[in-house]
């Protein structure tokens, strides 16, 4: 997946449609990111780049407790992909 605007609008798509807020804000983030569980609020360093916020979103993503059985096809597609790029680039690591 590439690091595209385009890219990053289909990942905060994909949140939006698992019923999470995305917010990039100023705060001091040790990785850069927060979740607050309660209000299904993900905020996100404001300074980041493009492919830094693609990264909080993809290490975010598994861990998203929203109704997968939602999402259309296309939104399963997408998640399927992002998860199995994450777990590929931890195995690398």
């Amino acid at each position: 997946m590439k690091f595209t605007r385009g890219n990053l609008k289909k990942l905060e798509d994909l949140c939006k449609a698992l019923q999470y807020t995305v917010r990039y804000e100023q705060g001091h983030f040790q990785s850069g990111y927060c979740r607050v569980e309660a209000k299904k609020v993900l905020v996100i360093n404001k300074f980041f780049d493009i492919e830094g916020r693609m990264n909080c979103l993809l290490d975010l993503l598994p861990e998203l407790d929203g109704d997968r059985e939602i999402l259309e096809a296309e939104e399963k597609n997408l998640y399927d992909k992002a998860v199995s790029l994450r777990s590929l680039q931890e195995t690398n690591s």
